[in-house]
């Protein structure tokens, strides 16, 4: 959940003020550094991070992590915001040959690995975009995990909010059912832990990141409708992937009166299109106060002064504290400043070659666009590509999208007709494989031709499961662990049968 903090003691109001002018510092920095070429872009690299639940063998969470962690004793592995949450960093690595199929590979080593450790502690990994054996038990504060920027994390929202948390959705009803409606209260962050996701980096060159953020942004509502694999809460049947409003919700600063004047919320799809990363990072300054304000000793501008990269920490750490849906990424490794588009957008699950299938249609539909010698975003407005980030989020397959040329348009119809041929165009500029363009634009093929994403099987298994007799938590409980062994099976969600 981004870079840790040093300290959990009380924050004095003089540290705000030192917190501010040393973010505004970083900021000044990192204009020059853009105006000066000062970074470097060897070649394109992809990243990846998953993060995971743990399960009980009653299919409840299992608060574990820490347990779990130390038998791993493996630096991939990090924990999450609660104790029921692992996250998996995988190394970077290029985009082109067949790194996409060496991933595949090593995602399953990985997985197979942690799985092993798990079980020794009785537990059971779970990939999927929000567990549906959750409870609001699960959301009191004491399953934090024992961190220091958790905790403060947790005390700064609360203490911004002055109240709490709120959640409150109406759902997309079952087939042959009434629609549901959630409305909770929390005590604690604790909800934005039920939001497990892949979160998907590409690095890029200063001047290709405005039309790879500006194409990201339009590709959102397509990703989550085609992707969507959270359709449960609380044992609410809500939105197919409901981790989107889930995280506005479990992470809003805001009381009512500040959201009735207008306040942008920290889960922010964003206000237009952009012409630099620098008008992301020079926003979120502007824009929203500091949550964890600590400050390093470096200054920034006698480190670039210096011939050094600076770590720009405070951006840095305020960066991680406003959740854009595709985030910008300063960051320095081997001593060298680089930049990433950071996409948010995925849940987690509900196999491997999914994931790599809905990476592979990202990254190649992203490169088309940006590309494209007459660019979308200038056909479309950006509140027609949030607009459609919240349709394909609550109706998955049966939404309809906005695109430019077309109209309106299910996101099955958009991506065969639209976007799958610009995806594999994407992927042969990038010199990825052939073998790996076809097996995973092949997989989004089948999804789109079948309409079954993790969230309609696991709407469709519940449903049935009702139909027999089972009460709510009986269904959702059957249904995850028949989720959890077929997705042992490797094999992607279009082909998993209903009973």
């Amino acid at each position: 959940m981004g870079k840790d903090v040093s300290s959990s003691d009380p924050i004095e109001p003089r540290d705000r003020g030192r917190y501010r002018r040393k973010v505004q510092r970083c900021l000044d920095t990192l204009a020059r550094m853009l105006a000066d070429g000062s970074f470097s872009f060897p070649r394109k690299h992809i990243g990846l991070e998953l993060e995971l639940n743990l399960v009980d063998t009653s299919m409840r969470p299992s608060m574990t992590n820490a347990i779990v962690l130390e038998a791993l004793d493996n630096p991939s592995f990090t924990t999450e915001l609660s104790q029921h949450n692992i996250e998996l960093n995988v190394p970077p690595r290029p985009l082109d040959g067949d790194s996409a199929l060496e991933l595949e590979r090593e995602l399953h080593r990985y997985l197979d690995e942690a799985g092993a450790k798990a079980r020794e502690t009785g537990s059971t990994l779970a990939m999927i975009g929000i567990l549906p054996t959750l409870t609001e038990d699960h959301f009191d504060q004491k399953w934090l995990t024992n961190s220091a920027r958790y905790s403060l994390l947790n005390d700064q929202i609360f203490a911004a909010r002055g109240e709490q948390t709120v959640l409150s959705m109406e759902g997309t009803a079952l087939p042959g059912r009434k629609p549901e409606r959630l409305r909770a209260l929390a005590e604690s962050i604790l909800p934005e832990a039920a939001c497990t996701s892949v979160q998907l980096h590409l690095q890029v060159a200063p001047e290709e990141f405005a039309p790879h953020w500006n194409a990201a942004q339009c590709l959102a509502g397509v990703q989550v409708a085609l992707g969507a694999n959270s359709p449960f809460l609380l044992r609410r049947a809500l939105w197919h992937e409901t981790r989107i409003p889930l995280f506005l919700q479990a992470t809003d600063t805001r009381p009512e009166e500040l959201k009735n004047q207008g306040v942008r919320p920290r889960v922010w799809f964003g206000e237009r299109w952009i012409t630099s990363i620098f008008d992301l990072f020079e926003e979120n300054v502007r824009y929203f106060p500091g949550l964890l304000p600590e400050t390093d000793s470096e200054d920034p501008i006698e480190a670039l002064d210096a011939g050094k990269a600076p770590k720009l920490t405070e951006l840095r750490l305020h960066n991680g504290t406003v959740w854009r849906w595709n985030r910008p990424v300063y960051d320095v490794v081997d001593d060298q400043p680089h930049l990433r588009v950071e996409n948010r957008v995925l849940p987690a699950g509900p196999t491997v070659v999914d994931i790599m299938a809905n990476a592979a249609f990202f990254y190649g539909a992203q490169r088309a666009l940006a590309d494209a010698e007459r660019p979308l975003w200038t056909q479309m407005s950006f509140q027609a590509a949030e607009e459609n980030l919240y349709a394909g989020a609550r109706n998955g397959f049966d939404a309809q999208l906005y695109w430019p040329g077309i109209g309106w348009i299910p996101p099955d119809e958009l991506v065969l007709r639209v976007l799958l041929p610009l995806a594999h165009e994407g992927l042969r500029q990038s010199d990825v494989s052939d073998a790996a363009r076809e097996r995973y634009l092949g997989v989004i093929e089948q999804r789109c031709l079948t309409k079954r994403t993790g969230a309609a099987w696991q709407r469709e298994v519940v449903a049935a499961e009702e139909d027999r007799g089972a009460d709510r938590e009986a269904a959702l409980t059957r249904m995850l662990a028949r989720y959890l062994e077929l997705s042992r099976t490797g094999d992607p969600v279009h082909t998993w049968p209903l009973d």
